[in-house]
């Protein structure tokens, strides 16, 4: 009886069993292969064809830049050195990045001015990009556009100085009169500015530049990739409040502002860069006072800030229409004026949704910068087009320069598409 009731208990298991991993076919990168690559007969057969692609550009790619030379003088001491095999001749970069990257009349004694510039510019854009950081940095901020021209241009200190006291006295009559008219606020505050500008320029001494710090460097001889930089951080900067200006002016109840912005965004966006960047060139110096000599680079800043204000005023509205209605009568609920509506309720909505297109625009306008070759500018395009492929040693080097500026405009646009992003993902409060 007891032997028939032990054997009908079932049986019970004293330890667990071990864990085991899953199928191969249910985790892992055979899983990732076959759903992301194989899910279907259709999708696989275009993934096979595509690495087939794959692999006859790398083929192809990967023999003549791991058997590129570096170490000639010319292009002829590259072809003996090859002696007919496949290999790039990286030696022009070694040669000539001194011309890709300041021109080839900047005196090659201040490479180090542009290069702490630069340095710096981290340094500035830091406390704009990643607003975690103490507020404190903002000062440095505002004052690296002067230590830049200074270190850049270099001559006497005074003329810095003089346009960061205009900005600083412009600031102060904008906070003066916004209380009462925003208009008469923003416009007063560029007047005044001008004025001391203006009255600045008057009173610096005439033998200020013998006793300049720096050595002064022309506008004619800066170049290479370092004035793509130059007009692209220049131009986006300021283009950015030039657009939320007419943004808002297009909206405006005024009639002669709205229709003074119409025209304005309407005319820059029919209107082809390559256009104005001749009109820079030619006409744009008979609208300033004669013997004024405002040189080439200031001219084609405007035109290029006025092609970019444009089309990033029309994102801006494209957010502020995307906003609703209600956020505006929230303003008015509150009690708040004009201005502060838009900078504390309206503008931080408008232009989180407004990201990527202005990001777009930054991205095409930095690309943009190499048109300005075609009016003797010797950007890095024009470095290569020009000096380097002229001269008797590198005629006929192409790839290999086109290439390096292919991967300079990629580090740049690729960490600005990158930086987009992340500020998208941090701005990402609708859910939370």
């Amino acid at each position: 009886m007891s032997d028939t009731h032990s054997e009908s208990v079932a049986y019970v298991r004293e330890s667990f069993i071990e864990e085991q991993p899953a199928p191969i076919t249910a985790a892992g990168p055979f899983k990732w292969v076959k759903d992301n690559l194989f899910p279907t007969w259709l999708n696989g057969l275009l993934t096979i064809v595509a690495l087939y692609i794959i692999y006859q550009l790398l083929a192809g790619f990967l023999p003549w830049f791991l058997g590129g030379v570096w170490t000639t003088g010319s292009l002829a001491e590259c072809r003996e050195v090859l002696q007919g095999e496949v290999g790039a001749c990286f030696s022009v970069l070694t040669d000539r990045w001194h011309q890709l990257l300041f021109g080839f009349t900047y005196p090659s004694e201040f490479y180090w001015r542009p290069t702490l510039a630069f340095v710096l510019l981290f340094v500035a854009l830091a406390p704009v990009l990643f607003f975690d950081l103490p507020r404190k940095m903002l000062i440095f901020t505002g004052l690296y556009p002067f230590i830049a021209f200074w270190l850049i241009w270099g001559g006497t200190i005074f003329a810095p100085l003089s346009a960061l006291l205009g900005f600083v006295v412009g600031y102060l009559v904008y906070e003066k009169f916004v209380k009462s008219s925003f208009a008469a606020g923003f416009f007063g505050g560029i007047v005044a500015a001008i004025v001391i500008w203006t009255v600045g320029g008057w009173l610096i001494p005439e033998n200020a530049s013998e006793n300049a710090m720096l050595t002064a460097v022309p506008s004619r001889d800066l170049g290479g990739f370092m004035l793509n930089m130059m007009l692209g951080i220049t131009c986006v900067s300021l283009s950015l409040p030039l657009g939320i200006a007419l943004a808002l002016g297009r909206q405006s109840h005024l009639p002669l502002v709205k229709w003074i912005c119409v025209v304005f965004i309407e005319f820059v966006r029919g209107v082809p860069l390559i256009t104005l960047l001749f009109v820079a060139n030619v006409m744009l110096a008979y609208f300033f006072p004669p013997g004024s000599g405002v040189d080439l680079f200031l001219r084609v800043v405007i035109m290029i800030t006025m092609f970019a204000s444009a089309y990033i005023a029309e994102v801006i509205r494209g957010g502020l229409a995307a906003l609703p209605k209600g956020q505006y009568e929230a303003g008015d609920s509150l009690g708040l004026d004009y201005p502060q509506a838009m900078r504390l309720i309206i503008l931080p909505q408008a232009l989180k949704i407004s990201i990527p297109g202005i990001v777009n625009v930054a991205v095409g306008l930095f690309k943009d910068t190499t048109l300005v070759s075609i009016i003797s500018m010797f950007d890095l395009v024009g470095m290569i087009r020009g000096p380097i492929l002229a001269s008797t040693d590198w005629n006929g080097v192409y790839w290999e320069l086109f290439l390096f500026a292919s991967a300079l405009f990629f580090v740049v646009c690729y960490g600005i598409s990158q930086y987009s992003q992340w500020l998208e993902r941090r701005l990402e409060t609708d859910h939370r």
